[in-house]
């Protein structure tokens, strides 16, 4: 959707000197999927952004969106068929919600009632009760309500491409959180081609289906955020994405990635004897007992029903936590330390037990990514 070959700019300075603000960058942005350019300050990126709706002209090098060359578009036609957003919002104050995120349908020849039907449903979509909003000016509204409105805006004339500039870099940390959330919600719905420059390394995570590092006009790296995290290209690389940069992987993965099988469980009315002969066979210190339909009730602990009688009843234990399967890999590591376990049963949104999570499969998970064979064993 998004296509860049070997696409250049050259600024000349005021001296008579030239700057290679970006150098031969080619890179491709499947349709429906988020690209965040990184780097730091004077790197390329926020270039890079703006040659693609012709907002900066290029040197050399072609550009390619919804599959056409963007020097056969007229320039206007071009920036109008594609959404743009900006970290100062850019919202006119002398025009109300309503008509500020018609301005493009409006300048399309939309029928009035089309484009102002379009905006309500665009405010919905964002938590904005369009009977409260939409007759509202700028300044009758907060910061992070003007940044969902500067979205929107971008998304009225439903364009194919959406470029961000810093979107949420203004907003206050708890704000950009949930803008963010919004953002993706939203973009499980609409699937737009988005290309979207941060300066935030977490935001980027979060957001990116790939990331683009740039430095000195150069892309140094385009992968996925899992694949940037585990396999910097080079030392750059890896400095930019700091230290902690297997614990931002915690973020990526899913409980369902790394749990292990469900299928050992015991029910109330089980001999305890039996529950120690499983844990014993499959080599595990815990067991989860379930109710009658297969939801998560309590767990027996190896060690404190060797000599044991009974029934399972007789001996569970309350589980202290549970994990979501669609939960990621943070929210599981977080609640073992709040509540000191090793591991942890993992359940469905109705409770169902469907498996168990430990933190040893977890080390392995993330560990076997650096490994230089796949025969090393778990530390």
């Amino acid at each position: 959707m998004i296509k860049l070959e070997k696409l250049s700019k050259i600024f000349e300075t005021p001296n008579g000197g030239t700057v290679m603000a970006a150098d031969k960058v080619s890179l491709e942005v499947p349709k429906g999927e988020i690209c965040v350019l990184l780097g730091p300050s004077g790197c390329g990126k926020t270039t890079t952004l703006k040659m693609i709706n012709g907002l900066i002209p290029k040197t050399s090098g072609k550009i390619h969106v919804a599959g056409r060359d963007t020097d056969t578009i007229d320039p206007v036609e071009l920036r109008r068929s594609i959404g743009y957003v900006i970290q100062q919002i850019g919202l006119f104050p002398n025009m109300t919600i309503e008509d500020n995120i018609c301005i493009v349908p409006d300048l399309l020849g939309w029928e009035r009632s089309k484009a102002r039907k379009r905006a309500a449903e665009l405010l919905d979509l964002v938590n904005l009760d369009p009977s409260i909003f939409l007759k509202r000016f700028p300044k009758e509204l907060s910061g992070g309500q003007q940044q969902r409105v500067g979205v929107i805006r971008a998304l009225a004339a439903d364009p194919p491409v959406l470029l961000m500039d810093e979107p949420f870099g203004a907003i206050d940390p708890i704000n950009r959180a949930v803008i963010q959330d919004e953002f993706l919600r939203m973009q499980t719905e609409l699937r737009k081609t988005i290309a979207f420059v941060s300066h935030d390394i977490d935001e980027a995570i979060k957001m990116a289906d790939k990331i683009a590092i740039f430095r000195d006009g150069k892309l140094e790296q385009f992968d996925s955020p899992d694949d940037l995290l585990a396999r910097p290209a080079n030392d750059f690389i890896a400095s930019f994405l700091g230290s902690d940069r297997t614990l931002k992987r915690l973020s990526l993965l899913k409980v369902s990635d790394v749990m292990l099988s469900g299928r050992i469980r015991v029910s109330a009315q089980d001999d305890v004897a039996t529950a120690r002969d499983m844990m014993k066979e499959a080599g595990h210190k815990n067991i989860v007992m379930v109710g009658p339909r297969g939801r998560a009730r309590g767990y027996l602990h190896l060690n404190d029903v060797v000599e044991a009688s009974g029934t399972v009843e007789e001996h569970y234990q309350a589980l202290p936590t549970t994990v979501n399967v669609d939960a990621d890999l943070r929210t599981a590591v977080s609640r073992m330390f709040r509540h000191d376990m090793t591991w942890m049963a993992c359940v469905d949104d109705d409770g169902f037990f469907k498996g168990f999570i430990t933190q040893r499969a977890i080390s392995h998970q993330l560990g076997a990514t650096y490994r230089d064979t796949p025969t090393e064993g778990l530390t």
